[in-house]
């Protein structure tokens, strides 16, 4: 049987990285979607020196619309279909974002991976996916996403707001929902969060290991044709919007 495919932005390290060895491990043949090829190197060399020889780099930055068109025609070139695309690149701009004074610069950085990057994405790669028999998107989002929680005191995290990152995650859960509906017909497309996860992203404060934070990036890029759609999950289930 022929393995089945998936792509992941932003794999060279944490989450993505887990997420591509988890896959691996379960038996897809993984593209390290990955902006820097020296770092892409060395991931898809940890992969392999693991045994998980499935693992090839694509080189691809998505805040450039030639850098993802020219990995779409790469990718396109060699297989008939893919199967799972997973938008993990993010950024989180700078670490304090206070809603007065955080700058343009940050907030156009920030939305142009976080957004922008993801929507270029689909757009690209839809095509690729059409024949695939259960094509599958997952947009990995965060809790700071959720407006239903920001707005609830009692809520763990509610003390931490992000004026350029949250937003982004926002607006990310927003055109989820929209790709989901506009696809609605054959995809299964659905916005997870991995929870807060020690890593270099948020210098290492997390206090969940990347992998349990790619498990659920992982259990929704595998749903089969009767999962759910239009969904914003976390490893504890629905998350409200």
């Amino acid at each position: 049987m022929e393995k089945q495919t998936v792509l992941i932005t932003g794999a060279n390290k944490g989450i993505g990285l887990e997420t591509a060895r988890q896959l691996a491990k379960a038996g897809y043949y993984v593209y390290l979607g990955c902006r820097d090829k020296e770092r892409g190197e060395e991931a898809a060399s940890l992969l392999h020196k693991e045994g998980l020889t499935d693992v090839e780099l694509l080189l691809l930055d998505v805040v450039s619309e030639e850098s993802v068109q020219q990995a779409y025609k790469e990718l396109s070139g060699k297989i008939s279909h893919l199967d799972v695309l997973i938008n993990n690149a993010g950024v989180l701009g700078t670490y304090m974002q206070s809603a007065l004074t955080t700058s343009d610069e940050i907030f156009r950085e920030v939305f142009e991976v976080n957004l922008i990057g993801v929507a270029r994405m689909a757009r690209i790669f839809v095509p690729l996916m059409q024949n695939a028999p259960n094509p599958r998107i997952v947009n990995v989002t965060s809790d700071l996403g959720s407006l239903t929680l920001h707005s609830d005191p009692t809520w763990k995290h509610y003390d931490v707001k992000t004026a350029a990152y949250g937003p982004s995650k926002s607006a990310l859960n927003n055109y989820t929902l929209a790709l989901a509906y506009e696809l609605k017909d054959k995809f299964k497309v659905n916005a997870v969060n991995p929870g807060y996860t020690k890593t270099d992203f948020n210098h290492n404060q997390g206090y969940k290991s990347v992998e349990d934070g790619a498990a659920p990036i992982v259990e929704y890029a595998m749903i089969d044709k009767d999962g759910p759609t239009g969904g914003y999950f976390s490893d504890y289930g629905v998350t409200p919007w």
